[in-house]
């Protein structure tokens, strides 16, 4: 999938895979990867700046995390996350339905006799 076809849903996308709990950058990666069964394969040089942004608008938080002697960010969802992360969807779900109805419109209706 083309990288311009993610493009204004990335925030969606990361406040959902974040939604049952926090995960670190290449998991986040890797849900959204599994999630899409494998059409979406976002880049590290694509979230970790809005991973940073949403942090900064408060829709995230993060902790870090020690796994042996690495250090890794985790991203959890505030509640003005789940607030935006609803917004997110609601979104989605007119702007498909508002495509949907263009691309696949019902059948006419017929003339009146």
């Amino acid at each position: 999938m083309r990288a311009d076809a993610v493009r204004g849903h990335l925030d969606g996308l990361l406040l959902a895979v974040l939604e049952p709990g926090p995960l670190h950058g290449y998991a986040i990666i890797a849900a959204v990867q599994q999630r899409s069964g494998g059409v979406l394969d976002l880049r590290t040089g694509t979230i970790y700046p809005a991973l940073n942004r949403l942090e900064r608008l408060g829709l995230l938080s993060s902790t870090w995390e020690s796994v042996g002697e690495r250090r890794r960010r985790c991203y959890a969802l505030t509640e003005a996350g789940r607030g935006s992360l609803a917004g997110e969807r609601t979104a989605w779900d007119e702007f498909t339905t508002a495509i949907g109805s263009v691309l696949n419109p019902a059948a006419p209706p017929s003339p009146a006799t």
